[in-house]
């Protein structure tokens, strides 16, 4: 019997590890990983799609290693190095990390306005307010952006004493990450209309991609 670790396939897109063992069909399915075709001994289990392990993850700059007497498997990425693309702003100071495919993105520079609560001359508090932009919006079909709202200290800690409010949103906007200079934050409902892409930009921003720099 042939016994191999594979990666099975599934159609819900999730990535389980797997022993492989037994008869398999063969296969002409072409694995591609960030664009550039892979060989591997690909087969089919079942009607599941498999793929070595160690092919995947090396291809992916990371190192395999197998326990036989622990029976582990170990993989080690340099996480930051494969696969991403980082926008680094030093004027604000943060560093945003987005996957590969964002490669050629733009930023959108506009300004954030706040009505100061209670002020009969309706002043305006203000800041910036930076969108990071992917590469295949187009006019005609945007997509989803990155919005990131920069405050100073003292005006975030004003919005959060509700000594002005942005919006006519219930809910401020989250803080992201912040510095010893600013607070950068994401707006409340800022995919409001549901364009393409804002399950992406979601998931992107459940990685907890922005961190903040010195």
């Amino acid at each position: 019997m042939k016994k191999k670790l594979f990666i099975a396939l599934g159609l819900t897109g999730v990535i389980a590890a797997s022993i492989a063992v037994g008869a398999y069909a063969a296969t002409d399915i072409k694995l591609f990983i960030n664009g550039k075709i892979i060989n591997a001994d690909l087969q089919i289990v079942d009607g599941s799609s498999y793929v070595p392990l160690r092919v995947v993850s090396e291809s992916l700059g990371a190192d395999v290693k197998w326990d036989g007497e622990k029976r582990e498997i170990s993989i080690t990425g340099q996480m930051g190095q494969v696969g991403q693309t980082v926008y680094e702003n030093t004027q604000y100071g943060f560093r945003f990390t987005l996957p590969d495919s964002w490669k050629g993105y733009t930023i959108v520079t506009d300004k954030w306005e706040g009505l100061s609560v209670g002020d009969a001359q309706g002043d305006k508090v203000s800041g910036a307010k930076l969108s990071i932009r992917h590469p295949e919006w187009t006019a005609k079909q945007p997509r989803q952006d990155i919005p990131i709202l920069v405050f100073t200290v003292d005006q975030w800690n004003e919005l959060q004493q509700d000594k002005f409010h942005i919006g006519a949103a219930p809910i401020g906007p989250s803080e992201l990450t912040r510095n010893d200079k600013y607070v950068f934050a994401l707006p409340a409902r800022y995919y409001f209309a549901f364009p393409d892409g804002y399950q992406e930009v979601e998931d992107i921003l459940k990685s907890k991609p922005i961190q903040p720099m010195k």
